[in-house]
């Protein structure tokens, strides 16, 4: 029954004629009022007249202005202003014709003005109640005949009320909001829209007071602690978490109902956003030919995508992945570009290939973010990871200082710092060696350090989602194993920001905030999925893998950095080799890279970065031996001394 009556919609014929009906009682009911009752005689002589001349008067203004063909389960704030002024004109317009009846016809009022005055008043309030109640009758069916699943909406602006609104009248919706969240004490004890808004201090109470199934967040500044807090509060208490997207979306997409987006782990370790020097950017980049390595990686193309915005004159994208490069391309002709984009496959460590490119074209800006960097598998091919991370950057390094290119931003990664693996270790040498090049001519060579890239290739995250897919286990190395963890947008925001404020031979490192427990981020994205932990989803600890380390280090406390003009970059203090030390260490890496000998290359990898420690590897021999030949130096050293002494 109730689901008939919902779809039932009034026709404008009634909608008319209810109006008139309400038009022509509140005459009446105003010359009641007017004299308490009792209309002298004079008066009631006239009434039909007058109440035929207010019908017809209503009728008209009624009928042009169309109110009668407002759908009044939909009617809204501005239909009920356009009533007003409807009714207030067709009250003009009786005004009106009593001033020409007064001075032409007998000079008597037809109509008292108190009279029109108090009918504007009544008839404004009847139409406004026959409205509001027919629309909360239709609300009040719409909602019986649902099995609500109780919501609270964090939002107190109009993007919230627009979510309240249309879960109320989406017929498809089962949801019931219990109330509105906000973290401004300013709105506590407040209602809005016919419900209370409470404090975001309290929201555990809430949700165990109104059952609360899921939480909509419909407030876009919402500071990144507090969204953290409050989706691991929804989380312990298995509540769903939605983010809405923006009114200007809903329209684009059509006027439906306001498009929920499931809160993802990305969105629980989202940080305040940065806010970049556009001015410095845009003048290092706008006009300029840029090139860019690995751009078809996850940091290499959104590099791409954020250095467009400063519009650069030419845009080269070097990558050796020809999918990834195809759908970049493709991704990018979809919108109107105005820079010079060029595609070329290449590795970079096709000398004769880069020279090239470096000949063909007058590059200003060089972003190099090609590398190798999964753990694990350089740890069993050293060769490539010193070929490709240094013999690489090598190659683009001295092509940028032939060709005198102003700027080379070399991406580094925080397993550079302390290695414990051959990755890392391949991308310090990288580092030591740009460094070297600093101040040999006019290229300012600038390194940036940053960790774990959210939803990069291979990284953690992509792999968890696709075990939980498959409905377990979730394997993790280690139950204490922390990472860092970084936006890819973030990151190229820095790195953009850093590249400008550079002089040359400077080590960025970034804030990366809190180092996160991959437990319990595993522990988060099966709750997120919506599974029990242990119970539907079990977690597996695996053990770590070869060259891998309990935690990362960036170097950022205050006894090894400096600090910048931008909170989240800091100035790391290193060590560096002289030009002519890294040009011998480059010889013996070439050779030992050649000859594929393994453990002679990654010895000679321990000489030139003495911190490189391997952890979980076959290489951790090496270690013993090279302690043991320094042990052996110092007790040589030391019997000499005594010697020379005795």
């Amino acid at each position: 029954m109730f689901e008939r009556i919902n779809r039932i919609i009034l026709p404008s014929w009634l909608i008319f004629n209810i109006d008139l009906f309400l038009s022509f009682f509140s005459i009446i009911l105003s010359y009641l009022l007017r004299f308490n009752f009792r209309i002298p005689d004079f008066y009631t002589a006239s009434l039909t007249t007058v109440i035929g001349f207010v019908v017809i008067v209503r009728a008209l203004s009624f009928y042009l202005a169309g109110t009668h063909t407002v759908t009044l389960r939909h009617i809204s704030v501005s239909d009920f202003f356009i009533l007003t002024i409807v009714i207030f004109s067709g009250s003009a317009v009786l005004l009106l014709m009593n001033f020409f009846y007064y001075y032409f016809i007998s000079r008597v009022n037809l109509i008292p003005v108190s009279i029109i005055l108090i009918d504007f008043f009544i008839a404004t309030y009847l139409l406004f109640i026959f409205r509001i109640v027919t629309k909360f009758f239709f609300l009040q069916v719409n909602a019986s005949q649902k099995a609500n699943v109780n919501v609270l909406i964090y939002g107190t602006r109009n993007l919230a009320v627009a979510v309240k609104r249309a879960m109320e009248l989406d017929n498809e919706a089962n949801y019931k909001a219990m109330g509105f969240v906000h973290h401004n004490l300013r709105n506590l004890n407040k209602s809005l829209d016919g419900i209370p808004i409470y404090n975001a201090s309290e929201i555990a109470a809430v949700i165990d007071r109104f059952n609360i199934r899921k939480i909509i967040i419909a407030e876009p500044k919402i500071p990144a602690e507090l969204k953290n807090s409050l989706i691991e509060t929804c989380l312990d208490k298995n509540v769903k978490v939605y983010n809405v997207r923006n009114v200007s979306n809903w329209i684009r997409e059509g006027f439906e109902p306001p498009k929920l987006k499931e809160i993802k782990i990305e969105d629980l370790l989202e940080r305040d956003p940065i806010v970049l020097d556009t001015t410095l950017i845009s003048e290092t980049l706008k006009d300029k030919c840029i090139l860019i390595t690995g751009a078809a990686g996850s940091i290499g193309s959104e590099l791409v995508r954020q250095v467009l915005n400063f519009k650069p004159a030419k845009l080269l994208l070097v990558d050796q992945a020809e999918t990834g490069l195809y759908n970049l391309e493709q991704e990018l002709l979809g919108h109107h570009i105005k820079s010079d984009l060029v595609f070329i496959i290449a590795d970079i460590t096709d000398e004769h290939k880069m020279k090239k490119i470096f000949h063909s074209h007058h590059i200003d800006v060089i972003y190099h973010a090609a590398a190798y960097k999964h753990v694990p598998l350089m740890e069993f091919h050293p060769d490539e990871a010193v070929k490709n991370n240094v013999m690489g950057t090598r190659i683009l390094a001295d092509l940028a200082l032939a060709y005198k290119v102003k700027r080379f931003v070399m991406i580094s990664t925080d397993k550079a710092v302390n290695p414990t693996n051959v990755m890392g270790a391949s991308k310090r040498i990288a580092e030591l060696y740009t460094q070297a090049l600093n101040g040999r001519g006019v290229t300012s060579f600038i390194t940036t350090r940053f960790g774990n890239v959210l939803g990069s290739s291979g990284s953690v995250i992509p792999l968890f989602k696709m075990q939980i897919e498959k409905g377990g286990p979730v394997t993790v190395t280690h139950p204490e194993v922390t990472r860092y963890f970084m936006t890819i947008s973030e990151a190229c925001q820095l790195v953009l920001e850093a590249s400008v404020m550079g002089k040359g031979g400077e080590v960025f490192i970034f804030d990366m905030g809190k180092s996160v427990k991959i437990l319990d981020l595993a522990k988060n994205m099966i709750k997120l999925a919506g599974y029990e932990v242990d119970k539907d989803i079990k977690i597996k600890f695996t053990g770590l893998r070869p060259g891998e380390k309990l935690y990362e280090e960036l170097l950022n406390n205050k006894e090894n950095t400096l600090p910048t003009y931008h909170p989240k970059i800091m100035i790391a203090r290193v060590n560096a080799y002289s030009y002519e030390t890294m040009m011998v260490y480059m010889e013996k890496l070439h050779e030992a890279m050649i000859k594929k000998d393994h453990f002679g290359l990654v010895r000679l990898m321990k000489q030139i970065v003495p911190e490189f420690k391997s952890m979980n590897s076959i290489y951790e021999k090496i270690d013993k031996e090279l302690a043991e030949e320094k042990q052996q130096m110092i007790a040589s050293a030391l019997s000499q001394t005594k010697a020379s002494l005795g």
